[in-house]
């Protein structure tokens, strides 16, 4: 065996590339900046309505009750003031939590929406900080820009490397995301946002255990704990600590051999802003990401079922492998997370109540015996053209279908939807409808004279860029 070579090498090319990307692009899409817009507001919607169940807000707060952070950053929807590692983590819980902020789908499924709680909590410390010392604040416009690079890098990564197969649980995309744009807004250096990458690559990652089998509540968390982390890297790395430049291909010991296989990433286009512009928001249903279509395709069966559950024999669904792969399940359901990452529950939940809603995945909706009768009618088969086109540039559908057969021979029509309600295809459709969605949630938390106030400032899109980011997230705290 020979010996290990000690010569420092040069600086991997995927992390100089996603330094370069953060230290010099500039972003000059429109639909990229108005995207974000509604990437935010939808993301502090969800947050407000995580908000209404404690199994999430048991999550957030300080480790350490009653600790004090001189400027601290504020957590939406609370009135919590923590150090920003910390304010990441209790924000993410919200933003995640009933799992109906955007998506991204390529060879891995990402949120990107997780990265805007790391965000939020450094733009809000920072801003409160330099008005401290009499500096200009962080303002809006800085945190889009930051999201959309923090967007266009995890779903750069994600779009033709399948991570999922390897058990690793996409959250670490956006640890990775945050360490490079965290330290960018920390004014890093090119080096330093290098160093904060190249640690968060060789940091220990989630395994998708909890959302694969024995599903539970940690898949609602597991980004916020990945968003703080990539906090924490970058306010390392401003303080000097040093990267590791062959994280990714050192032999026996980088992250593509010990894994990923061996392999390297595969990128077929430039790190732009690509992945806000086409990222697929949920907006009808808190459902996971694959069944988008399915629960809207059940929801059009439901008035000619309604009052024939009883004479249903059998309930055909087609789906793509990617689907069939994440979220095709039989057996017990044992909670929530369980219920909402499973293909074959949500489409019986649409079928019976022709709606979808997060209360639908709790206990006392559960026993409802006709759930689980339904579900043993299911059967679930890939569609080879739903799975070619989930994957083709293109299109890029996320299509279901659903068929029921009646004991007396008949059976509905193949109800097909080919493209979610969130997806860029129908934008004109849904943007209205995000809004709306928006509406309803800053309407659960704060009484009407905020909520005009909240919802004022947030529909001028040049005024809210404007505003600094402190002032925002006073107006949204209690």
């Amino acid at each position: 065996m020979s010996a290990l070579s000690n010569i420092r090498p040069a600086t991997d090319e995927v992390i100089g590339q996603i330094a370069a990307y953060v230290s010099g692009y500039e972003v000059t899409s429109r639909a990229a900046w108005e995207t974000a817009h509604y990437c935010l507001l939808d993301s502090l919607g969800c947050a407000f309505e995580a908000l209404g169940h404690p199994e999430a807000t048991k999550l957030i707060g300080p480790i350490v009750p009653g600790t004090f952070t001189p400027h601290g950053a504020r957590v939406p929807g609370t009135s919590h003031v923590m150090d920003p590692v910390s304010a990441a983590f209790s924000t993410g819980v919200l933003v995640r939590w009933v799992d109906y902020s955007d998506a991204f789908y390529g060879a891995t499924v990402i949120h990107p929406s997780d990265t805007f709680s790391g965000i939020l909590a450094v733009a809000d410390w920072l801003s409160r900080k330099r008005c401290a010392q009499s500096h200009a604040p962080c303002v809006v416009r800085d945190v889009l820009g930051a999201a959309i690079q923090a967007y266009e890098i995890m779903g750069w990564l994600a779009l033709e490397n399948n991570f999922t197969r390897t058990g690793l649980d996409n959250t670490f995309l956006g640890k990775v995301a945050l360490a490079a744009v965290v330290t960018k807004m920390l004014g890093g250096t090119h080096e330093e946002i290098a160093n904060a990458v190249s640690n968060a690559f060789i940091d220990g990652h989630a395994l998708s255990t909890f959302r694969r089998v024995n599903t539970g509540p940690r898949k609602s968390w597991a980004g916020a704990d990945a968003a703080s982390r990539g906090v924490a890297l970058a306010l390392m790395a401003v303080k000097g600590e040093m990267g590791y430049p062959s994280a990714l291909t050192a032999k026996q010991w980088g992250f593509y051999d010990v894994l990923f296989g061996g392999k390297p990433f595969v990128f077929s286009r430039p790190l732009e802003s690509f992945i806000v512009e086409n990222v697929l928001f949920k907006i009808s249903y808190p459902a996971a990401l694959h069944a988008q279509t399915a629960v809207e395709a059940a929801i059009r069966l439901h008035p000619q079922v309604e009052h024939r559950l009883d004479e249903i024999e059998r309930v055909e669904l087609w789906t793509h492998e990617t689907c069939i792969l994440m979220i095709d399940k039989s057996g017990p359901l044992h909670n929530f997370a369980d219920r909402d990452h499973c293909l074959q529950y949500m489409a019986a939940i649409g079928l019976i109540f022709g709606e979808l809603e997060t209360r639908h995945y709790q206990d006392d909706v559960a026993v409802d015996s006709r759930i689980d009768a339904l579900r043993g009618k299911m059967t679930v088969a890939e569609d080879p053209r739903y799975s070619r086109e989930y994957l083709e540039p293109g299109k890029r559908t996320n299509a279901n279908a659903i068929r029921v057969h009646f004991s007396d021979g008949t059976h509905t029509q193949r109800a097909e939807v080919e493209y979610p309600l969130g997806h860029r295809a129908r934008r004109v459709e849904a943007m209205p409808l995000l809004l709306r969605k928006f509406e309803r949630n800053v309407a659960r938390v704060f009484a009407e004279k905020r909520a005009k106030t909240i919802l004022a400032a947030c529909a001028d899109r040049e005024r809210l860029a404007l505003m600094p980011v402190h002032e925002l997230m006073d107006l949204i705290v209690l």
